[in-house]
């Protein structure tokens, strides 16, 4: 059984990691904040759209995690090197098909989506930049499924810093045109992510190369394609890939209604959704530890303390969701500053910060529990959960956004709904159903 230490030193790197990662998110918003309000849509807009591609990519490397974990936790070491790399050729292959889909599809598409004709036109300028970045990241949440697998997860901390500082410095420079660049717009926050996430790559073969024992986890050869291990890897990973372009998907399906709404309600759902996504990361990072955690201690034998440690997690992440929600409370006109320099933009921010701040409270027990049927090897019930209350959260945002097109802060109502019956609907399965016995 797996102390609070123990828990800590697995997530605290992962923490720092997505803290830097994230860098890339509330770096892009703020500088475009400065920008325009239409620069600032249109990056929500893009980015959305763009991780709602790249969580297919996340959701495989989910799944070949779980199994990375799982022969870690069994000792079988040498199994886990061609989980790795076959993983790795797959996903760069998904990349380079996607990456020439969406070029060619991008403006149609993005038509289609939003009616603003000044939020298209940079919509599509700046995902048709963001797109590269596939043919790095897709590979990069493969190096992160096998540290996180073999529960080294401080190198996840060196990469994210690597990319968070090429990031901020490449913002300023391409955005603004400083130091003798051109100035680009949304084109230099596109192109400054994509450029970050190649570093991090490099990072990642670099370290790998240097510090981790290669033979020991039969990292140090390729061999041949193996399509027999990418099924085994699908096998598990097919359904957290649907759940996790579902989980995104639903997210755009917001913002397609605020965006209805007009750019300036637009512009305060990005700058919410920014503080949304730092404040979810220590949930993020919790969830994960969940998981890996989960599938290592089955693996060890350790089925019968599963919910003794889901129990711990949460609770260790719901107490730290209690001080970043009062600080954002507390502090509300600071927090949002960051992102405009507009007072009557932040003032209309607020009072949907409060409800996010409210939901995350929520969300830092229901998350730890959902990552826990994934963690057993069950991805298939965690994406059937997904989708039933994804159904509810789409039909819910359509009404409230959409036909009522109530203010923005009811609006985010949708996610303390989303997470409370994410909670329920998880422990219920814990507690009922026969997961004990998967075998993966």
């Amino acid at each position: 059984m797996y102390s609070n230490k123990e828990i800590w030193n697995v997530t605290y790197p992962i923490f720092l990691g997505l803290l830097a990662q994230n860098v890339i998110n509330v770096t892009d918003t703020a500088f475009l904040g400065h920008v325009s309000e239409v620069a600032l849509g249109a990056s929500a807009m893009g980015g959305l759209l763009y991780i709602c591609i790249y969580t297919v990519a996340f959701g495989f490397s989910v799944g070949s995690q779980i199994l990375i974990a799982r022969r870690n936790g069994e000792g079988n070491y040498h199994a886990i090197g061609p989980i790795m790399w076959q993983g790795s050729a797959f996903s760069f292959a998904m990349a380079v098909v996607l990456l020439g889909l969406m070029y060619g599809f991008a403006e149609p598409l993005i038509r289609l989506l939003i009616t603003s004709d000044n939020i298209y036109h940079a919509t599509y300028e700046f995902f048709t930049w963001r797109i590269w970045g596939f043919l790095f990241a897709f590979v990069n949440v493969m190096f992160r499924a096998l540290y996180i697998g073999i529960t080294q997860t401080k190198v996840l901390t060196m990469s994210a810093v690597v990319m968070a500082v090429v990031n901020v410095v490449l913002d300023y420079v391409l955005v603004f045109g400083k130091w003798g660049f051109p100035e680009m717009g949304v084109r230099g926050a596109a192109l400054a992510s994509v450029i970050a996430e190649a570093s991090s790559l490099a990072f990642y073969l670099i370290y790998t190369y240097a510090k981790v024992d290669l033979r020991k986890y039969a990292l140090h050869r390729f061999g041949r394609f193996d399509w027999n291990m990418v099924v085994r890897i699908l096998h598990i990973s097919c359904f957290t890939m649907v759940q996790y372009f579902l989980s995104m998907a639903i997210w755009f399906v917001f913002f397609m209604a605020l965006e209805r709404l007009g750019e300036r309600q637009l512009a305060i759902a990005n700058i919410v959704r920014s503080v949304y996504i730092v404040l979810f990361i220590p949930v993020q990072s919790l969830s994960t530890t969940a998981n890996t955690l989960v599938s290592n201690l089955i693996g060890s034998g350790g089925v019968s303390k599963v919910m003794h440690l889901l129990h711990r997690i949460a609770r260790m992440s719901f107490y730290i969701m209690v001080v970043c929600a009062a600080l954002c409370v507390i502090f509300p006109h600071a927090i949002l500053s960051v992102y405009t320099n507009e007072p009557e933009l932040v003032r209309e921010s607020i009072r949907a910060l409060y409800v996010v701040c409210f939901a995350m409270l929520i969300s830092a027990l229901s998350n730890v529990y959902f990552n826990g049927i994934s963690g057993t090897g069950n991805t298939q019930a965690a994406l059937v959960l997904e989708i039933g209350v994804q159904v509810f959260y789409a039909l819910y945002i359509i009404v409230v956004g959409m036909i009522i097109q109530a203010p923005v802060e009811i609006c985010f109502t949708t996610e303390v709904i989303y997470y409370a019956l994410m909670l329920a609907f998880s422990l219920l399965y814990l507690k009922k159903a026969k997961w004990q016995n998967k075998k993966i």
